[in-house]
């Protein structure tokens, strides 16, 4: 009986012990090394590939998604001087069945490129920034 098994009621087993059975139980289990190697890439590349198959069909049905959202975007160009009327989208607020939701109108006074409209009020007194698609023609 070994003094370690005296000592701490088990017994002891060397890193080299363990690492023989390792690999033992590793070559009989894949019998070849080379051939368990070479499946492992083959697994490694068919997951490479399903992966790519996988964000490729996302980019097509996000494309498909943005043409289709796109589609119902309407294209509004206001010019300065134009009048307009805004959607207020807050009625909730106040209920009220008669109340108009189009506000207005405002005279353009300045469009950007990004879609924002700079305008006034009727009597000029008052500046306002609009997103463009909530505007629509007097």
């Amino acid at each position: 009986m070994s003094t370690y098994k005296l000592v701490f009621g088990k017994a002891c087993y060397s890193p080299v012990e363990l690492e023989h059975k390792a690999l033992w139980a590793l070559r009989q289990l894949n019998l070849d090394i080379e051939k368990a190697g070479t499946s492992r890439v083959t697994e490694l590349h068919e997951l490479d590939e399903f992966r790519y198959q996988a964000f490729e069909s996302t980019r097509l049905y996000k494309g498909r998604m943005k043409m289709m959202h796109d589609k119902n975007i309407i294209e509004r160009n206001f010019k300065p001087g134009y009048m307009v009327l805004l959607y207020n989208s807050r009625l909730r607020l106040f209920p009220s069945k008669l109340k108009s939701r189009w506000p207005g109108p405002f005279r353009v006074v300045e469009t950007h490129p990004t879609g924002v409209v700079k305008s006034t009020s009727e009597d000029g007194s008052r500046k306002f920034k609009f997103n463009g698609q909530r505007l629509k023609p007097y």
